[in-house]
């Protein structure tokens, strides 16, 4: 091989980190979602959750805290660049996503909850709950939602 073709070759081929280098930060998707890979259990929530650009960061560790208060045992992954939450294997009631301006939460069975949750969706059974940086969260009424879901059936996905 020439040293052209071979210094071409080297170029092409990714470099692995090393061990001592620290972790690259997630990407931010556009509209600013953190880019996750796949993963069940609390550890790619937790990174999902401190990768979350500015101020919802700290919404996100509350939702999470309050996920876990409301419904002890719960199941969590994430799946499409968002966190899930579920009582059964593979089933979720509720996920979460980033946008630019705020954080919406998905209830996949919403349509059940009382009150409704009061972002309306394509979807039939699904119901929103958009959470911006200067608006409070009603910790009450969310926990009382999640409460709801989490005793509906789960969302296969």
């Amino acid at each position: 091989m020439t040293d052209t073709k071979a210094a071409k070759a080297k170029a092409a081929k990714p470099r692995k980190p090393k061990a001592t280098e620290p972790a690259a930060a997630p990407v931010l998707l556009s509209g600013g979602n953190p880019q996750i890979a796949k993963g069940y259990g609390d550890e790619p929530v937790q990174a999902y959750i401190a990768a979350m650009p500015g101020w919802k960061s700290e919404v996100g560790r509350r939702l999470d805290a309050l996920i876990e208060r409301t419904v002890p045992g719960v199941r969590k992954a994430v799946k499409w660049n968002s966190p899930m939450y579920g009582v059964e294997e593979k089933t979720w009631f509720l996920g979460i996503h980033c946008f630019t301006k705020y954080i919406k939460v998905a209830f996949f069975r919403g349509a059940s909850l009382q009150p409704l949750p009061p972002g309306t969706s394509k979807q039939k059974e699904v119901r929103y709950l958009d959470i911006r940086e200067d608006e409070p969260l009603d910790e009450a009424q969310f926990c009382a939602w999640v409460k709801q879901a989490s005793e509906l059936p789960g969302e296969k996905m």
